[in-house]
């Protein structure tokens, strides 16, 4: 839900923004009942504020009745500091790496307690996944989410230990664990995920950091990590030391 936004005393900036937050990865298409209810809002309400967002071009509504983002809202979006510079510098290394290996190339950042994917690289070679760009995923269970979060504040840690959801049978929920991994990757400088996100999927992360602080993650997803593990890291590292020089 996006906040009690039905309140008296709300702004119509604060019930428009909750109709536009209501839309995440999992919601990509709503009707209008369903736009309602995530935003907190009556729904005369909000088929008013929805035919305005429609008309200043924020939302199309499909043929079906449902309502989707409009492509000048995502364009919008892809102006933000953090999409159009570290997406831009990382995207030849993120090349480099997808020519390589032919595998999935992803670059994240932290939001919260989730990993936040700015960019993903893939070809019919690559392992499926669920991520895409834009989506948010359990820190815990992605490699690149596993290198944010061992490089989080604590509070940040704790609320992501909090919520150790299970995604797989391999996902790890047990927090003292999940302590452990966390301390392994700030000592070997990479995560490591086995089927943790998506059966059939592991993947090797490593931090991207300008100066002393990680500002990003950069990860690649194969069917197994068995061989090539080294070979991968040693390759990813190479990749985010010139993204951090770059971006420094």
């Amino acid at each position: 839900m996006a906040g009690n936004t039905s309140v008296p005393g709300a702004t119509v900036v604060s019930r428009a923004l909750a109709l536009l937050f209501a839309f995440d990865d999992a919601h990509r298409r709503l009707t209008l009942s369903e736009l309602a209810r995530r935003a907190d809002l009556p729904v005369p309400t909000a088929h008013r504020l929805v035919g305005e967002l429609v008309a200043g071009g924020a939302l199309v509504r499909r043929p079906t009745g449902e309502y989707v983002v409009a492509r000048r809202l995502w364009q919008t979006g892809l102006l933000a500091p953090v999409e159009t510079g570290l997406r831009e510098i990382a995207a030849p290394f993120m090349n480099d790496l997808h020519a390589a290996t032919r595998a999935t190339v992803h670059l994240a950042v932290r939001e919260g307690t989730e990993v936040l994917y700015l960019e993903r690289l893939s070809g019919r070679a690559s392992v499926p996944v669920v991520s895409t760009v834009g989506s948010r995923l359990p820190l815990h269970a992605t490699g690149v989410g596993k290198v944010l979060l061992a490089h989080a504040p604590e509070d940040v840690v704790e609320a992501a230990l909090a919520r150790l959801a299970r995604v797989t049978p391999y996902t790890i929920t047990q927090p003292g664990r999940m302590r452990e991994q966390l301390e392994r990757i700030r000592h070997d400088g990479y995560a490591t995920t086995v089927e943790e996100m998506t059966l059939g999927a592991c993947s090797v992360a490593v931090p991207i950091s300008a100066g002393d602080r990680v500002i990003g993650a950069l990860g690649i997803v194969v069917p197994s990590l068995k061989r090539d593990r080294a070979r991968l890291v040693a390759a990813l590292q190479v990749a985010a030391q010139g993204i951090g020089r770059s971006v420094g």
